[in-house]
């Protein structure tokens, strides 16, 4: 009798224990969501009509004064590269060296590494929320272009698929990013102010005339902008005269390239003065991307020049593809300027990367490199863009290392 009550006893509180363990799992279950990035409700919570925060912590931060752009290529194949050309799909012909038969891949495990200090270890998510609800956007030519999509290769993985969004409305590309309300975009302007070579797929190569006082149409597009990336340089450099127009449209003459950079720029300086706030906006100016056009500068008595080449340059180099002109016109023009303006200097640091170019195995004029081009690389290997995954990854890891210097942390 007494082990039959007892039975009894047990049959009762069962119904009472599993509605508790139901209970209990259930609260578990939508308290490890809420904890969720990808709740609904925690975003609504956390957000509440307001920027998520983003702490920056003191490893993220370079020391200050130290020169970030001062330093030497180490070898890494662990943590570089950091994507592959197979795992983003918003590369272009002209940077998928591997895709296009280039045999070798040791340009892509080289890291960079300043004297002094250390640039942060490349965070997708973490750069996402400080670009949440702004715009970062890249102007210039095509290697500025292809910094524009080595930045987009380096956050898209850590997005889900039908949460991102590539869309192109010539003369920009915009990447989206959903749920962050972020966009990486890029302005094809390879002068940055206004020329006959504006439009972002028919423009001019061989023949150019600039316009050095007007900008006011590339401008609006600019305008609100959160983070400006601007560079301008290889199209200067064709030859040492340029057809421009300054103050009168009919008034077509012949400058200098050093003249015609140094007007330009002025232009380009008097618009962010006018337009810029620089309590919301951001502005970087990239120095001159190097070209490894002479091997004799590297290797004297060579006669070749950037292709076959497997390894950086050691020790110090500065090649007669830059120009130090073009380099003090910049400085001046940023020291002048009323707004700030920040220097990525990566000349220096791209100079000893002679092995990273594209070479033959690119594009020209739109199109692969056909098989009797190619045997022939002293005429046709292309050592002014870069390889994707490669250098301008690089550049992209010093931009977000001056991105999270200036993240102010908030509660």
């Amino acid at each position: 009798m007494i082990q039959s009550s007892l039975d009894r006893r047990i049959q009762s509180l069962l119904p009472v224990a599993l509605a508790s363990i139901l209970v209990l799992g259930t609260a578990r279950l939508v308290l490890d969501n809420l904890k969720s990035n990808h709740s609904h409700i925690f975003r609504v919570y956390n957000n509440n009509g307001r920027q998520h925060p983003v702490f920056v912590l003191p490893k993220d931060r370079f020391e200050e004064g130290c020169n970030v752009f001062q330093g030497q290529w180490v070898w890494d194949n662990v943590s570089h590269p950091l994507y592959s050309e197979e795992s983003c799909p918003y590369l272009v012909k002209q940077t998928t060296c591997q895709r296009n038969g280039r045999p070798d891949s040791f340009y892509q495990n080289w890291r960079w590494k300043p004297h002094q200090c250390k640039l942060p270890r490349f965070d997708p998510l973490k750069l996402l929320d400080v670009l949440r609800g702004k715009r970062l956007m890249f102007i210039g030519d095509s290697v500025q272009r292809g910094q524009f999509e080595s930045m987009v290769c380096m956050v898209q993985s850590a997005i889900p698929e039908g949460k991102k969004s590539f869309h192109r409305i010539p003369p920009m590309k915009i990447f989206k990013a959903e749920e962050f309300n972020a966009s990486i975009e890029y302005y094809w302007a390879p002068f940055i102010v206004e020329s006959i070579s504006d439009h972002a797929t028919n423009h001019t190569v061989l023949k150019r005339l600039v316009n050095l006082d007007s900008i006011a149409k590339h401008g609006m597009s600019w305008e609100g902008v959160d983070f400006l990336v601007f560079e301008s340089y290889v199209w200067w450099m064709y030859k040492p005269l340029i057809n421009a127009t300054y103050g009168s449209v009919d008034d077509i003459q012949e400058y200098n390239v050093t003249t015609a950079y140094e007007l330009a720029l002025k232009t380009w300086a008097n618009w962010l003065e006018a337009n810029i706030d620089t309590q919301k906006q951001k502005v970087f100016f990239m120095s001159m991307s190097p070209t490894h056009l002479w091997s004799w500068e590297w290797n004297p008595g060579s006669d070749e020049n950037c292709f076959n080449e497997s390894y950086p340059i050691k020790g110090p180099y500065w090649g007669t593809g830059s120009n130090l002109q073009i380099m003090k016109i910049v400085g001046d023009i940023l020291q002048q300027l009323k707004i700030n303006v920040t220097l990525l200097n990566i000349t220096q640091l791209s100079e000893y990367r002679k092995d990273a170019h594209t070479t033959i195995y690119g594009e020209r004029k739109g199109k692969l490199l056909t098989k009797e081009q190619r045997s022939d690389p002293k005429k046709f290997a292309d050592c002014i863009h870069w390889c994707l995954p490669g250098v301008p990854d690089t550049w992209n890891e010093v931009l977000y290392a001056y991105l999270l210097q200036n993240h102010q942390n908030f509660l």
